[in-house]
Formats: structure tokens, sequence, C-alpha cells
């Protein structure tokens, strides 16, 4: 097929405007995500803010020079050295959050917000670590954080950035303060080890002390009683036996008033006299014999006065 030479032409001018309607469409559409900023220039000079969502340009007149997020983003603040109120050479990095809440400020108030504010936190961050002495570097995390998010989001204002927070991620001594660190840590350690365990002894002597002395005072507390105890009983022996005594005294002198009591007394006599003199004549060799061993009755009446002159004087 023989295409004219007009054909040709007119070939090429439909296609060059069907891709300058391309080129004009994908110039002039722009669809901007959630969260996010476009800035637009018209003719190299600021002309507007684009939102979320779909907007249309004019062609070659208007372009996205910049984009920003507006999400809270966080920055690796690289490692750098830091010199201690004690002259210590320290490592301190961290992690910088920053959010972008003006984007013409932070297309045209500064290069690089990014970059600035990371340098802004490191000069910080030096300037604090020299006002404190290593041990303090340690405890006062918190005061550095906020330290650096007041110098930092202050200097960052007119860059349209706010500055949320600061974390130190990690402070790093010199080998040999480090091992000076933990030698004085262990000693600590053992240090405390050493007073629990004094205190431990301590209150286990007083302790098994106070169980001494309260043993001795239970222990007296039960011989006193014991004591008492035994008195008392004694006390009550003795008692009930001069009762019993008493008593038995009562009836045999009541027995011996009784008609014939006397004639019994004297036979009980006269046994207990046979009864020994048995015994003697037995046990001994040498013996005390009465003058007159047939005069039993003799000794009989004796004891029998005794008893009537007894009986007399309890009566």
């Amino acid at each position: 097929m023989n295409l004219s030479p007009t054909s040709i032409i007119w070939s090429l001018i439909i296609l060059g405007t069907l891709s300058l309607v391309v080129i004009t469409l994908f110039k002039t559409a722009r669809v901007v995500p959630q969260k996010s900023a476009f800035i637009v220039e018209r003719l190299g000079k600021y002309r507007k803010t684009l939102e979320a969502g779909f907007h249309i340009l004019w062609p070659f007149f208007d372009s996205v020079e910049y984009k920003h997020t507006l999400k809270e983003q966080a920055i690796d603040v690289p490692p750098q050295a830091c010199i201690t109120k004690d002259n210590i050479a320290v490592e301190v990095d961290g992690i910088l959050y920053l959010q972008v809440v003006d984007p013409v400020k932070a297309s045209y108030g500064i290069n690089n917000y990014q970059f600035a504010s990371t340098q802004l936190a490191q000069t910080t961050m030096r300037s604090v670590i020299g006002k404190l002495d290593l041990d303090k570097t340690f405890e006062e995390r918190d005061s550095i954080n906020n330290a650096i998010v007041d110098a930092v989001d202050k200097a960052s204002d007119p860059w349209g950035v706010k500055v949320t927070r600061y974390e130190v991620k990690n402070i790093l001594p010199p080998k040999s303060i480090k091992d000076a660190m933990e030698k004085q840590m262990r000693a600590e350690r053992e240090k405390r080890a050493m007073i629990a365990e004094s205190e431990g002894e301590k209150q286990a002597k007083i302790n098994r002390a106070q169980g001494d002395k309260q043993e001795l005072i239970e222990r007296s507390e039960g011989e006193k009683q014991k004591r008492i105890n035994e008195a008392d009983g004694k006390a009550q022996e003795i008692l009930r036996i001069a009762a019993a005594t008493a008593r038995g005294l009562r009836e045999i002198a009541d027995a011996i008033n009784q008609e014939g009591g006397m004639n019994a007394v004297n036979l009980r006599i006269a046994e207990g006299y046979l009864q020994e003199f048995g015994k003697l004549a037995k046990e001994n060799n040498t013996m005390i014999v009465p003058t007159d061993l047939s005069d039993v009755s003799g000794v009989l009446a004796a004891i029998g006065s005794v008893l009537k002159d007894t009986k007399t004087i309890g009566q």
C-alpha cells in the first residue's frame, strides 16, 4: 500500500499531537498521597501547596519542585566523640524524631532540614555532655534528651520543622574507663554483699542471745515454780501427816478409855517387849538382861502407870 506524502505528514502530525497530549497529561495531572504535600512553582516562583488528592496543573507553566512527607520521621544521628566535664572522651549516638509542619518553610527556609537538624543535634549533644561528669551522663539521659529537643526545636522553627523528641542510644566510654567502671561496680557489689552478710551475722547473734536469755528466764521460772510446788507438796504432806498422827492419837486415846482398853494396851506392850527382846537375843552376842526376867508384869505395870499419867494430863 502506497501512501502519499500528504498522508504521511498528517499521520506524523496526529502521532505528535497524541504524544503531546500524553506528556501534557502527565505534566498537569498530580495525585498527592495521604500525609504528603507537594510544592508547586509557576515559572520558578512559588504558586501553591498541593495536599492529599487529585490536582490539575497548568501545563508548561506549573511544576512540582518539592515533595514532603508530613509523617513523623526518625533520623539516625551518627556516633560522635564528646568530652565530659571530667575530661573523659565518650562516643554518643542517638535518634532524632521530627515532623514537617510547614512545607513551604521546609522548602525555602533551608536547603536540607534533615541534615541541618542532625548537625544541630550533634553540636548540642557535645555541649550538654561537656557540662556533665562521666557518671552523670548515664544518670541524666532524660535531661540530655530534653536539652537537645529544646535546642533543635527552637532552631528548626524557621525551617517549618517540629522536633518531637530525641533519644540517646549509646554512651560508650573508652575501654580503660569501662574496665575501671566494671572494677568499681564489682567492688561496690562485694561491699554490699559483705555488709549484708555482716548484718545477717549480727542479727543471728542477737537472735541467739535473745533466745538464750529467754531460755534462761523460762528455765528459772520453771525451777521457781517447781520449788514452789515441791514446798507446797511438802507442806501439804506435813500437814496431812500431822493431822493423821493427831487423829490416830485421838483414836488411841479413845480406845484406851473404852472398857478393856488398858488390858489391850498392856498386851500390846508385852508383845512388843518380848519381840524386841527376842531380836536382841538373835542379833547380839552381848545382852543386857534384867535382874528379874520374870518380872514382866512389873514392866507392864510401870508402862500402864505412865499411860494413866498421860491420860490424866490429856484430860
